[in-house]
């Protein structure tokens, strides 16, 4: 009876073992869901910065909790910056992430989440890395270099784009500038400067002296529109500073120094939701008059921003993202991690 006894346990232990799966590794399709949608949350709980996309999952942990009926992920994964700002609010599968030639940044993020639909994001933290000058010029020499955005030249091109932008956009009021956000430079015919920036609506329209400009505060509302921009400046290194005969500065600056500019505009929201009930409440009147917002530029383009409140503000949890040097972490602990890369942009020795 006892040997009986003994095969019995043994047979259910051998069914048992069989019966338990395997802990999910990064291979696992709802581990990168989990990676995917939390991504997606932590690029709307930031309010600065470029939009972050996923590169791969590199390792996690995971605890059914059976009371709850879901699962509790602690997740590290790898990111790459993309090339939209996060006032856009577009997905990270929207956005193009950073090429060689565009100032790269990578990181990784600890996330942790439940497996819920959706996913609920508890709390993250995040730490970003620029690709070093180095390791970009030992692949791509003639790319653009990053410059300190503290720089004369920079503040001069960034001032030149903007100043063509109010002049050529079709917006109601001018726009002032409100972050650098990165700057490079490349010898082309000669040195050519590159910018990124932010802007905001302000107080004064178009009508508004050019004298007066200086003085113009950005509009403190919902209603006001940011944007995003890209600038360019060829610049002549020794007609820097162009001045006519008598001292002052030629009025065909721009023209002399070659000025590209591309923005994006956000209309916000509460806007787009105004304008809907307007149109919905004049629908059947006549002289009914569209605002002259809407009427853009060909280099302007304009996007909706619809915030969302991720799980974790709205239980008043917070994540960080911080810029900070790389370093070496530990190999991967969890199966078939890590998972794949989506990108590398050719620098196999920085192992992004």
């Amino acid at each position: 009876m006892s040997v009986y006894l003994l095969l019995l346990c043994l047979a259910l232990l051998q069914h048992e073992g069989r019966a338990r799966p395997d802990p999910p590794g990064c291979n696992s399709l709802d581990a990168v869901r989990v990676a995917e949608e939390a991504l997606e949350q932590i690029n709307q709980d930031r309010t600065n910065g470029y939009i972050l996309s996923l590169n791969r999952l590199y390792d996690l942990s995971h605890t059914p909790e059976q009371e709850k009926g879901t699962s509790h992920y602690k997740l590290t994964i790898d990111v790459m910056e993309t090339k939209c700002h996060i006032t856009s609010r577009k997905p990270w599968k929207q956005c193009e992430v950073r090429d060689i030639g565009d100032l790269p940044v990578y990181g990784e993020c600890q996330v942790s989440a439940y497996a819920d639909t959706p996913v609920k994001l508890k709390n993250y933290t995040c730490a970003l890395h620029e690709v070093p000058a180095t390791a970009v010029v030992d692949v791509c020499p003639d790319c653009p270099t990053a410059e300190n955005l503290d720089e004369p030249v920079i503040k001069e091109t960034v001032n030149l784009s903007l100043q063509r932008f109010n002049e050529e956009s079709h917006l109601a009021n001018y726009f002032t500038l409100e972050n650098i956000t990165k700057a490079s430079s490349q010898w082309v015919v000669g040195p050519s400067y590159f910018v990124e920036f932010t802007i905001l609506e302000t107080v004064c329209s178009k009508k508004t002296d050019a004298s007066e400009l200086s003085s113009c505060p950005p509009m403190d509302c919902q209603f006001a529109h940011r944007g995003f921009c890209l600038g360019s400046h060829m610049a002549n290194e020794d007609q820097f500073e162009i001045r006519n005969p008598v001292g002052k500065k030629d009025s065909s600056f721009l023209n002399q120094k070659p000025v590209e500019v591309k923005c994006e505009i956000y209309e916000p929201q509460t806007a787009t939701l105004e304008e809907q009930a307007h149109a919905k409440a004049d629908s059947g009147h006549t002289g009914h008059q569209h605002h002259n917002h809407t009427h853009l530029h060909p280099h302007e383009h304009m996007h909706s921003i619809t915030p969302t409140i991720p799980e974790s503000k709205q239980r008043g949890l917070f994540g960080t993202v911080v810029d900070q040097p790389a370093s070496p972490r530990s190999a991967p602990l969890a199966s078939s991690c890590p998972g794949p890369r989506r990108h590398n942009l050719g620098l196999e020795r920085l192992k992004l």
